[in-house]
């Protein structure tokens, strides 16, 4: 069983009956993958991308507890801390749990996106929350403009919703 396979056991296992959870992670990382495949990243970024993609959102359920909320503020704020726990405990490489817990405690923020592996993460969450939160053409079109940088992720929201 690959990193990937066994963080995707570990993430389903966490979020348990939570259906609604597991889908929307569950997207994110095949958007996330599918651009970084399509962007053409080294081994490393495409690990890194697909493991981000699955955890991105670990913070919620702690966000949930602590703060009645799932405010991406607090998902950044509680997410990087579960994320290494349950990283270390599945032994993943202490560079990738520090470059994956970065982007947890960032994927929010869309300004100073220093990474491609960042990009492709903002990008792929995006895709996924412009159809789950219903958003307007107009409202779309705006981050497509001001966010979005990479080809792949272009022509995958432009052919879903623009």
């Amino acid at each position: 069983m690959t990193t990937v396979d066994q963080v995707l056991d570990a993430m389903i296992t966490y979020y348990g009956p939570d259906a609604r959870r597991i889908n929307h992670f569950l997207k994110v990382y095949g958007f996330a993958k599918q651009i970084a495949a399509q962007e053409g990243v080294d081994g490393y970024t495409q690990e890194l991308v697909e493991i981000t993609g699955l955890t991105h959102d670990i913070g919620i359920k702690i966000a949930e507890e602590k703060y009645q909320s799932a405010a991406g503020k607090y998902q950044e704020q509680e997410g990087p801390a579960e994320a290494k726990k349950m990283l270390q405990a599945l032994h993943v490489d202490d560079k990738m749990i520090e470059d994956i817990c970065y982007i947890i405690g960032h994927h929010h923020t869309y300004t100073h996106i220093d990474t491609l592996a960042y990009q492709i993460i903002v990008e792929a969450d995006f895709v996924v929350n412009a159809f789950e939160d219903g958003l307007s053409k107009e409202a779309i079109q705006k981050v497509y403009d001001r966010i979005f940088k990479t080809a792949s992720g272009k022509q995958l929201l432009k052919g879903l919703y623009l």
